[in-house]
C-alpha cells in the first residue's frame, strides 16, 4: 500500500467514525470467505455498515479525530478487525448473534470492543450486554409511557369522583 493509499483509508475510516456514534470492533479471522459473505448481507439488510482495515490505520484515524475519546478501543486493535458501524447501538450485537446461532452457536465472529455513544465495552463477554441496550427511540418511548400512566390514573380517578359527584345530584333531585 502506497502512502496515499492509506491516507485515502484513512480518511474513509474518519468520516465514518464521524458519522456514526457506534461502531463494532470484530475479529472475522476464522470465518470462511462465505461466512464473511454472509455476514455482510446481514449487516446490509440492518443498514449496518462492515469495512475491514488494517489496525494501524484503524487506530491512526480515530487519534487524528480524538485520541482521548477512543483511547479504550486501541488495545482490541489486533488480527483481523472488521468494523460495523452503525446508527442503531444494539444492531450489531444482534447480528453478531444470531449469525453465531446459524453458525451452531460458534465464537465467531469475535467481538473486541465496541464502541456505544461514547461508552467503551471490551470483549467478547460483553456481547449479550450489548444486544439488550435500548435505543434512543425505545427509551423515549418508555419516558412516555412512565409519564402517561400517572396522567391516566389522575384522569380515571377525576371521571369516577365526577361520576359519583352527578349520581349524587340526580339522586337528590329526585
Amino acid at each position: 500500500m502506497t502512502k496515499d493509499q492509506k491516507n485515502e483509508v484513512i480518511e474513509l475510516l474518519k468520516e465514518k467514525f464521524n458519522q456514526y456514534n457506534n461502531f463494532y470492533v470484530t475479529n472475522t479471522e476464522s470465518l470462511t470467505v462465505d461466512q464473511v459473505g454472509k455476514l455482510r448481507r446481514a449487516c446490509f439488510d440492518k443498514n449496518v455498515e462492515m469495512k475491514v482495515a488494517k489496525n494501524t490505520l484503524i487506530r491512526k484515524a480515530l487519534e487524528q479525530i480524538d485520541a482521548e475519546r477512543f483511547a479504550g478501543v486501541y488495545d482490541s486493535l489486533n488480527n483481523v478487525t472488521a468494523l460495523m458501524f452503525s446508527e442503531n447501538p444494539k444492531e450489531p450485537a444482534l447480528i453478531i448473534s444470531s449469525f453465531r446461532k446459524e453458525n451452531n452457536n460458534s465464537e465467531k465472529p469475535e467481538l473486541k470492543a465496541a464502541f456505544i455513544n461514547g461508552d467503551v465495552f471490551v470483549g467478547n463477554d460483553q456481547l449479550v450486554a450489548l444486544t439488550k441496550i435500548k435505543t434512543k427511540n425505545e427509551l423515549i418511548g418508555e419516558v412516555i409511557g412512565l409519564l402517561q400512566s400517572p396522567a391516566k390514573r389522575v384522569l380515571a380517578a377525576l371521571l369516577h369522583h365526577h361520576e359519583k359527584q352527578a349520581e349524587g345530584t340526580t339522586a337528590a333531585a329526585e
